[in-house]
Order: structure tokens, then C-alpha cells, then sequence
């Protein structure tokens, strides 16, 4: 039960990973549980990139009103160390929720291509994240503040820019841009296009869930790809989990059981409370996720420090059959779980408030999702190896007017961007990994000559846009020479015919 005898109806369903947020999982409630899925952002590389000019654009609050007449700046970095101008390509990465140096310094793929294609680099940071804040310190301060933060203004904000960086960079006039992003980046570099064809000659959407929405995708599909990533990466390693749930209510049943579990994982805050029980298991299940996300396989350091190929190393752990006691059990849930936390053996305890980076936007995320980016999540126990939580529109609605005073709008994504019926667009590549588990609201068939789909079996979370590694799969290298192979086709062409 929630604060306030409501009963926690969305829970651990909705509990992934809708987006690159810096991930908090301090209170529950059935907003912040379906929230707590991240979509992911991008990956870390120890390889540092060349370097950039940090520069600011002065943009519109409003790009669709004429009430709000105020103007923000919108950072962006440029890299043209390698442009070859007049005329050569741009390649412009739509910024996801959060800093853009990060997504800037991570984005190993454009940094690499950069050179052979003979193109500058642009990296626009997202309204409301980072630097590029609309009111400045009053942003957050209320929904009125808050109201301007859409993808729509977003993607106006990247038009914008980019037409006057044409106007104003000698040479740049008849440069084709290409977008790129990863995740939701991905999802607003593919909604660019379809916007915009006029300022971007094409996109690579990369692990972009641009079907993650209601009617769209079945709600339970996400978390059948998780469980068949441990399925296949250890005997009993998706049941040794699905067990695990009934294990922790039963030890968690009395004071001493939660005093164990608490030292069996190493707490940094010991269990109290069923609501901490509840808090514990949402910790845990955004623990799985994450690891299917981020099962690269060479070691990375994305969300936590981790081994190659992490859920194999996970699941030594759990081979357990059926006659496994209940701490017997979750002793080998408390190491598989420290092969996320403490891999490095650097720390000194568990802490359940928070599972991943701080280089991202939460609360912003979070205003997002409650508007117009709504992304069903449920778990059914069968098919799935979690604890069965139905999707329930109407608890998420009430949470999302609790906490910020708005409504989500369930079909306006289909609305503004079409749904599935996106055929009369051109030029975008969708790539997705067979490990993601975001690819069940990817676009994972050709729809089209020109939309096409790009799957990458031994890819994890957007893996086509790291920075290349001597382990990667024979998959991603082929999916980049593909997604060169577009490029240089949308590049020539557009030089061919400059009033694209």
C-alpha cells in the first residue's frame, strides 16, 4: 500500500527506463514508478573526442504562440575540424534530457565518421536541460514555468538553429545536415525529419521507441525482452529472479528479516518498513532493466562500472533449481546485484535511492511523461519475470496532477507524429538491438526504400552510436557501415540538387 492507503497500482510494471534520466528512486508512488523507466541516453567512452566550440543561440520560449515573447539561450557545441566547406555535410545530434557535453563527449560513432565524411559537428542541447534553461532558475518553479517543455518546441528549437547556422556560417548555405540521436534523441531525430524535411536531409534513430505508446505496442512486451536477455545469458537466471519476489516477502515478514536482508545486500539504510520493502523491490527491478540495457559486451561504464557482457556475469549467481531456500536464494540475488554496484569494490554499501548516472535531467523527464510522452508499462509474472502490475492509466493521470498540476494527454504522440503510420516519410534509419529492450517500441521492419530498419541481434541500448571496441559483434560493425552507406547517399544527392 502507498502513503495514504492508495494501493501502488502501477508499481514495478512501469518501472523502466523511458529515458536518459539521471535515475532517483527515493519515494513511490505510481507516477515516479512508471517514470523510473529510463529510456537511456548514451554510453561513456574513456576515448576523449576533438575538441569543440561551446557556443549559444538566442531562441524563442514560444514557437508556436505569440503571448510569450521571451527568448532563452540554447547552448550548442560545434566541432568543424574536418568540415570541408563549401557545402559539406553537417551532422547535427538532437540533444536528449540532459547536459549536452555528455551526450556530446559519449557519442563515439559521429566523432569517428566525422573525418571520412568531411563533416562538422553539432551537438543542441534540449530545452529545459542542461545550460538551456527557458527562465533560467524559475524553470522547475511551477507548471506555468514548465509549460514550454514539449518535444514540439523542442524540435522547432533544433529548425531554428540549424537554418540560422546556414545563414551564418560562410559555407554553410547548401550544407545537407543529417540528424542523429540515440533514444529519445532517437525519437527526435526520427520526428525531425518527418517535421522538418526541409532542413534535415535524413536521421539515424537510434534504439528509438517512437511506438512506445498506447494502442501502439502491447504494454508487456518491454519486459519479456529483459527476461529473455537473463533467460538466455544463464540456466535459471530469469526464474531464479521471478522466485526471488515471493522470497523477499517472506523474509521481509518480520524485524529480523529485514535487518538481514538489509546486511545480506550491504544497505547503505536499512529496511524499516514495508513501504522500504516496496522501494527495495522497485530498486531491484530497475536493476534488471538497466542490465539489459547496457549488456555491451566489452566493459563500460554507462550507468555503473561494469564487466563485458554483464548479465552473463549476473547470472552465474542465480543458477539455482527449485529446491533453493529462500535466502540461499537471495544471497545470490545480493551478489548479482553487487555486479552492478560495486564491481569496482569501491563501495561501501547498497544505496536504493539510486541506480544509475546524475549527468541527466529527472525532473524534467518526469513533466515529460506526464504530458505528452506516456509510455505503457505491465508485467504479467508468466511470460515476464517480475511481479504482475497492470498498466492503469487513470492512477498515472492522478499522480501526474498531484505532482505537477497537468494531465497526460495518452494519444498525442500518435497525433502530432503519427503513430505507425509514418509511410509517406523519407529517409530514416531506425536501429535496434536484439538485447534492448526498448526495441519492442522500435521500428524493427522496413516500412518503406527509404525507412528502413537496422537490427543489431548482439546489441544492447543504442550500441551503433559508441565508440567502436575491438569486442564489438560482427552486427554493429555492419550496421555502421550501413548507416554510412545512407548517409553518403542522402550527402551526394542532396549536393547534387542543393534546393533540397
Amino acid at each position: 500500500m502507498m502513503a495514504g492507503g492508495r494501493t501502488e497500482v502501477l508499481g514495478r510494471a512501469a518501472f523502466t527506463c523511458i529515458l536518459t534520466l539521471c535515475f532517483v528512486c527515493a519515494h513511490v508512488t505510481a507516477l515516479k514508478s512508471q517514470l523510473f523507466t529510463r529510456l537511456g541516453g548514451l554510453p561513456y567512452s574513456s576515448e576523449p573526442p576533438i575538441s569543440y566550440q561551446t557556443l549559444y543561440f538566442e531562441q524563442k520560449i514560444d514557437h508556436f504562440g505569440f503571448l510569450e515573447d521571451g527568448t532563452f539561450k540554447q547552448r550548442y557545441l560545434v566541432a568543424d575540424k574536418h568540415w570541408q566547406k563549401p557545402g559539406g555535410p553537417i551532422l547535427f545530434y538532437t540533444g536528449n534530457e540532459g547536459d549536452v557535453t555528455w551526450f556530446c563527449n559519449n557519442t563515439g560513432f559521429m566523432w569517428e565518421i566525422a573525418e571520412e565524411l568531411g563533416a562538422m559537428l553539432v551537438f543542441a542541447e534540449h530545452r529545459y536541460y542542461g545550460e538551456s534553461l527557458p527562465f533560467g532558475q524559475d524553470s522547475y518553479s511551477d507548471s506555468k514555468h514548465l509549460n514550454y517543455l514539449t518535444s514540439e518546441q523542442a524540435l522547432a528549437d533544433f529548425a531554428v538553429l540549424i537554418l540560422n547556422l546556414k545563414k551564418t556560417l560562410p559555407g554553410a548555405q547548401n550544407s545537407p545536415v543529417i540528424a542523429i540521436g540515440g533514444s529519445y534523441g532517437g525519437m527526435l531525430s526520427a520526428w525531425f525529419r518527418m517535421k522538418y524535411p526541409n532542413v534535415v536531409v535524413g536521421a539515424l534513430a537510434a534504439s528509438a521507441p517512437i511506438w512506445q505508446f498506447p494502442g501502439m505496442v502491447p504494454c508487456g512486451d518491454f519486459y519479456k525482452i529483459v527476461t529473455q536477455d537473463f533467460a538466455k545469458s544463464g540456466q535459471n537466471c530469469d526464474a531464479s529472479i521471478r522466485k526471488s519476489w515471493k522470497a523477499i516477502n517472506n523474509v521481509s515478514s518480520n524485524a529480523s528479516g529485514l535487518q538481514w536482508l538489509s546486511e545480506e545486500f550491504s544497505l547503505c539504510s536499512p529496511l524499516k518498513s514495508g513501504v522500504d520493502v516496496v522501494v527495495f523491490k522497485n530498486w531491484l527491478q530497475e536493476t534488471w532493466v538497466n542490465l539489459a540495457m547496457v549488456d555491451y559486451p566489452y566493459e563500460a561504464n554507462f550507468l555503473q562500472p561494469l564487466p563485458r557482457w554483464p548479465i552473463q556475469v549476473v547470472c552465474k549467481y542465480l543458477g539455482f533449481d527449485s529446491t533453493v531456500s529462500d535466502k540461499q536464494l537471495l544471497h545470490g540475488v545480493s551478489q548479482a546485484a553487487k555486479v552492478y554496484y560495486n564491481y569496482t569494490g569501491s563501495s561501501s554499501c547498497l544505496n536504493i535511492s539510486q541506480t544509475a548516472t546524475s549527468s541527466l535531467g529527472i525532473l524534467g523527464w518526469y513533466y515529460q511523461a506526464c504530458t505528452e510522452m506516456v509510455m505503457p508499462m505491465c508485467t504479467d509474472g508468466v511470460q515476464d519475470m517480475f511481479e504482475p502490475e497492470e498498466w492503469n492509466f487513470q492512477a498515472f493521470s492522478d499522480e501526474c496532477n498531484s505532482m505537477f498540476g497537468v494531465r497526460p494527454r495518452a494519444d498525442w504522440a500518435g497525433t502530432v507524429f503519427g503513430g505507425k503510420d509514418i509511410a509517406s516519410h523519407s529517409n530514416i534509419i531506425f536501429s535496434n538491438g536484439g538485447l534492448d529492450p526498448w526495441s519492442a517500441g522500435g521500428v524493427t521492419h522496413n516500412m518503406t526504400d527509404s525507412l528502413v530498419s537496422i537490427l543489431i541481434p548482439d546489441g544492447a541500448h543504442h550500441l551503433d552510436l559508441r565508440y567502436s571496441n575491438d569486442l564489438d559483434p560482427p552486427s554493429v560493425r555492419a550496421a555502421r557501415a550501413t548507416e554510412m552507406k545512407y548517409f553518403r547517399e542522402w550527402i551526394k544527392r542532396a549536393q547534387k540538387d542543393n534546393s533540397y
